[in-house]
């Protein structure tokens, strides 16, 4: 068995400068937004799992790269991003695309191949785009986004754009091993351009261990190397995230340069549908569920009475009901017509 990550703690004090962090616990955060955060990680949790329904059924085609378990790295980071940053995705982006306030109907859709997509159905589960909203995707190549990101950052700067708007990068750690991220952080780190760069460490990349491809597995240092200011915290607490990234953002936001923030975090399901997830035995899976980000946070704020039970069973509702109005619309959708298959594509 490969040797997990070395614990982190429960809370993150100040990972930038400054003695303002207040302590990651629920009744410091108030009600309001530690409910705000379980109805999010329960939205992308709910889609996530039909989703994995409707590809068994054949409704969903193509490949499907679920994040069930590292709902927390985007519910906690979306609320500090504003409309005018970019945020660039992999190809595990459906709750990064969701909680960036792509509508699910136009995610399922998507998904269904259907014209009610946001990418008119030709770009599916791993290529999500919503430019009105300054989502770009759904990268299908690992490490494909980082360098998207410095150049949406370099085209702000050039194209003499006001304001402290940011693009925030979000990648697994396997994207460490390619060339494009050490491009990407030594080019963001010389033109001091305001990327954030978020590592989602799952620690298998596909399905290879991060001790099994990286003698140096705290990736800080690699980001430091690139003189990037860099931290990291626990990815499967919602508000240890939510605070880091307030964190990171607003470093990036004032000094204008970039930040590399890994977030430990963990994926239940396989990497992919179509894998067998032979890579890793069965009782480590079991250990890290202990550790879920959704039943867990649901759990601490019932035992701090912010949460009853008809409050979750109302929580439940709404999430399932959104999932239904968004596979109804996606099933009543449409294929595109036959004479329109070339239009966009160059040849």
């Amino acid at each position: 068995m490969t040797p997990s990550a070395p614990p982190m703690p429960s809370s993150v004090g100040p990972l930038f400068g400054g003695d303002d962090v207040q302590p990651a616990t629920p009744q410091a955060a108030g009600t309001a937004l530690c409910r705000h955060l379980l109805q999010d990680m329960l939205r992308v949790r709910r889609m996530e799992e039909r989703s994995a329904q409707l590809y068994g059924e054949g409704r969903i085609r193509g490949f499907l790269h679920l994040l069930v378990g590292q709902e927390a790295v985007c519910a906690g980071v979306m609320p500090h991003l504003r409309a005018d940053d970019h945020v660039v995705g992999t190809y595990r982006e459906h709750g990064h695309a969701l909680l960036r306030g792509v509508p699910m109907r136009a995610i399922m859709a998507e998904m269904f191949g259907r014209v009610e997509g946001c990418c008119r159905g030709r770009g599916g589960s791993m290529h999500l785009f919503d430019a009105q909203r300054r989502f770009h995707g759904g990268q299908a190549i690992v490490g494909a986004g980082l360098p998207l990101a410095v150049g949406l950052a370099l085209a702000g700067r050039v194209g003499g754009g006001a304001g402290d708007g940011i693009t925030a990068v979000f990648f697994g750690e396997g994207a460490v091993a390619e060339g494009a991220f050490h491009e990407a952080l030594n080019l963001a780190a010389l033109w001091a351009l305001p990327v954030l760069f978020i590592c989602e460490n799952n620690l298998y990349a596909m399905g290879t261990a991060l001790s099994r491809s990286q003698a140096q597995m705290d990736l800080t240092v690699q980001a430091r190397a690139h003189t990037v200011t860099a931290a990291q915290a626990p990815g499967m607490q919602v508000l240890t995230v939510h605070e880091a990234a307030r964190q990171a953002v607003a470093q990036v936001r004032k000094s204008g340069a970039p930040v590399f923030l890994e977030l430990h975090t963990y994926r239940f399901r396989a990497h992919s549908m179509f894998d067998p997830g032979l890579y890793r035995d069965a009782a480590e899976v079991e250990r890290w569920k202990r550790h879920d980000p959704v039943t867990g946070f649901r759990d601490r704020l019932w035992a701090e009475g912010l949460l009853d039970e008809s409050g979750w069973e109302e929580m439940s509702r709404r999430a399932d009901g959104e999932v239904d109005d968004a596979v109804a619309f996606a099933q009543a959708g449409h294929d595109e017509a036959v004479e329109d298959l070339l239009r966009g594509v160059v040849a």
